[in-house]
Parts: structure tokens; sequence; C-alpha cells
């Protein structure tokens, strides 16, 4: 199970200051441009990134015969403090080769003030056939395009025992008022909550709510209220995101509903959004929501996943049957410089021979068509792969990882904390919004 896949990345305010100060008046940085320096580079190249331990011996793995095959080395580093330090060894002259942003708005804010290069045509045209249009937009920069997706994943997955589903007469829901209905009936039947969920998670607490808001807010008014309201043109208190929140509190803050296995409405907060894997497993709650890395949780609490195992998932459903609308997220993979060699490591890790490379080595998933779904390790991997590959799947970056960090790691998380204390709606929407930036 990786760490990699489910942990949302801090920024605090003292080092989002420093980010600040790093990159003011920056706009004379080295310059952006879609063709090589010239230069042929002298066989080694530096990634930086958060992926560590396993997965970063994973990743490394992953390119190891084409390190061989091309005569180049890549040199990869990885840093808890890659969101701050990025931006200072950009400014300092110190910047990797590539860089893997698992924020399309830090790569997009490094792009804007000149440090980025552009990427060249193979990289885009690699892009242009692997990936949806969707994914090349989070690498495109004022119609610019800078960096090609890497790896991916899938939220908004609702796990269940398929076992207890049949024993309690219910099918999985296909609209979000089925969803209600089954909810209802488990109540009935077993006389307990049928819904846990946690929200801890150290000073990120909070995050696993916004996935639930972000899941409705897409599902119930659609991509372009969405995309609107990652910019702030549709504001937090706009009935559109209240509507999402009163949605998720129909289920989350129904004291009947839940926190099986936990305690009351106000344990969500307390409960480590890991530990809801053992009840899911056991069998003692009925439903829990959650990404696709939840699969690695399942497997350490002794579960196995699949149709026919003790857990499976189906994708949290909108307001009619057959929406095909996802969030998730993943990283883009962007340059600080143009040789030969770096261009070449950039165009590998935009390929499908790449993707399918690292898939094959498990517990990751890519939205790359070019990738066999069969080469994921788990089931619920190749269903979150097909999901991807999907040409009828609208794919929307989540969406606190795109709004500024004051809110989307700010405001937002400690407002689903508060509003599971009890706090308003109204109040928390208006508490949230005061979070955006004023300029």
């Amino acid at each position: 199970m990786s760490v990699k896949h489910f942990r949302r990345f801090v920024i605090p305010t003292a080092v989002a200051a420093v980010i600040g100060l790093a990159l003011t008046g920056c706009g004379n940085g080295p310059g952006a441009s879609t063709e090589s320096s010239g230069a042929a580079g002298d066989g080694e190249v530096t990634v930086y990134g958060t992926i560590a331990d396993t997965e970063a011996k994973l990743l490394e793995e992953s390119w190891a015969q084409w390190e061989k095959d091309n005569n180049i080395d890549i040199k990869y580093e990885s840093s808890k403090e890659f969101e701050a330090q990025i931006a200072i060894r950009a400014q300092g002259g110190n910047a990797p080769d590539l860089a893997i942003f698992p924020q399309p708005g830090l790569m997009a804010d490094l792009a804007t003030r000149g440090y980025l290069k552009k990427a060249p045509a193979d990289v885009e045209a690699n892009v242009d056939s692997g990936w949806s249009p969707d994914w090349k937009a989070y690498g495109t920069v004022d119609g610019d395009f800078y960096g090609a997706p890497l790896m991916a994943s899938v939220k908004g997955f609702v796990w269940y025992s398929p076992k207890n589903f049949a024993d309690w007469g219910v099918t999985v829901p296909t609209t979000w008022d089925e969803l209600l209905a089954v909810t209802k009936t488990i109540q009935e039947k077993t006389g307990k909550a049928p819904w846990c969920a946690g929200f801890g998670s150290g000073d990120a607490t909070g995050w696993p709510g916004t996935d639930w808001v972000e899941d409705l807010v897409l599902r119930q008014s659609g991509a372009e209220t969405y995309d609107k309201w990652v910019k702030n043109e549709v504001p937090f208190t706009d009935p559109a995101i209240k509507g999402a929140f009163d949605s998720v509190g129909e289920l989350l803050l129904n004291p009947s509903y839940v926190n099986a296995g936990f305690g009351d409405v106000a344990s969500i907060n307390s409960t480590a959004f890991g530990d809801v894997a053992t009840p899911i497993s056991d069998g003692t709650c009925a439903m829990t929501h959650q990404a696709s890395f939840f699969d690695g949780f399942i497997t350490d609490a002794g579960g196995t996943v699949g149709p026919d195992g003790d857990v499976w998932a189906f994708i949290t459903p909108g307001e009619e049957a057959g929406a095909s609308a996802v969030t998730g997220g993943g990283e883009i993979v962007g340059a600080f410089a143009d040789d030969a060699d770096t261009q070449k490591v950039q165009a590998y890790l935009s390929s499908s021979d790449w993707a399918n490379s690292r898939v094959a080595l498990g517990g990751v998933i890519s939205a790359n068509k070019g990738l066999d779904p069969k080469n994921a390790k788990s089931p619920i991997l190749q269903q979150a792969i097909t999901i991807l590959q999907d040409p009828k799947t609208t794919f929307r970056f989540d969406a606190s990882d795109l709004m500024p960090g004051a809110v989307g790691a700010g405001t937002f998380w400690k407002g689903m904390v508060n509003w599971v204390n009890g706090t308003p709606t109204d109040e928390v929407l208006t508490s949230i919004e005061a979070g955006w930036p004023s300029s």
C-alpha cells in the first residue's frame, strides 16, 4: 500500500510565505522553449518529486532497463518539502532537470514565472494520443503546454461487502436517490449505522470530507460549474455548492447513518481515515467513501478486494443513472532544462511504455490510453484504469488541490471539520470562502 497515493500535501502558512518571497519578481526566469537548447546532455538527468520510500524504489525500477538501453542515468531525489523547495531551488539556479508535481497549480505558478520549459513536440504528441483533453489541460498554462501527466488516482469509490448486500436484499445503486434508499434499507434491517467515515489525518484532518463535496458538486452541477468553482467564479456560498454539502449531510450528519463502529457524527473527525478499513473488511460497517488507494488499506486489514471478495466498490452515483464523471488526482512532469537527454527522459515518462512498466510493478495506475489494465495488480485498480480510459468519462482533478493553498488545504479542510462538529452550513461556507486570496 502506498502512502503517496492518499497523502494530501500541505503547505504551511510559513512555507507558503517563503514560496511567495522566492517567486516575487521572478518574471525574468530562465525562459521557456519548445526546442532543445542544442546541448546533448551529460548522460545524467535529475528528477525531483514527492514520491518516497517503496514507491521511490518502484519508480526507479520502472525506468531501470530504459536507462541501460539509452545510456542515460536518471537520478531521482524525493523530498517532503518539495512544494516549498522547488520554488526556492528554481530561483537559486539549482532546479532539477525534471520535477514531478503533485499539484497542477504549483506547476502552473512556476511556468507563468518563466522557470519551466515548454514541453517538446514529441512529449506533446504522446499526450495528445495517450490522454484525454482534460488531462492535457492540467499541464497547459495560458495556452502553452508544459507538463505531461504521469500517474493517476480515481476518487469517489463507495466500498461495501457484496455478500452483505445480497443478504440484505439490496443492489448497487445507480443514482444518488437509490444510494439514499439503500442506506435507509440497511439501517432498518440491521438497526445499525450503515456508514463509517474518518476525516482524521493529522494536520490535514478534513480532506476526506472535501472529496465527498467535490464528488457531489461534479455529479449534481456538472463540469462547467465545477471548473468555475475551482477558480472562485462560483463561490462556496453559491447554492450549487451548498446543495452538495446538503446532500453529503443527508448521510454524514445523520446520527442514524454514522459512524459505524466508532461513535456518533462528531467521531468522524477523530477517526483516522485509514482506520475505517477494519470495520469495512470485517462487515461491521456497510459502506465508506474513499479513493482507489483504499484497496491497500483493505488488504492490510485482512480483507480481499474483488467482485466476489470480502469488499468491492462502486463509483458514487450521480443524479441520473449512467453518469460518467469522476474526480481524482495525479502528477504532472515539468522540465527546467531542455537538453537532449532531459527531453528524451521526459518523452519516455509520457509514453505508454513507461506507464505499462510502472503499473506492472503494482500499487498505482495511469490514465494513459495505451496502458493495458491487465498490468494492474488488483481488480479495483483495473476498474479504475478502465474508467479513466473510457472516452465517455469526464475527469476532473481534485478541486482542493487546484484551489489556492489557503483555501484547498486551509479553510476548506477546516470547514469540513467545523461542519461535522455542528457549525451551520451557511456559516461554514462563508468561512471557507473568506480564505480566498484577495488578488
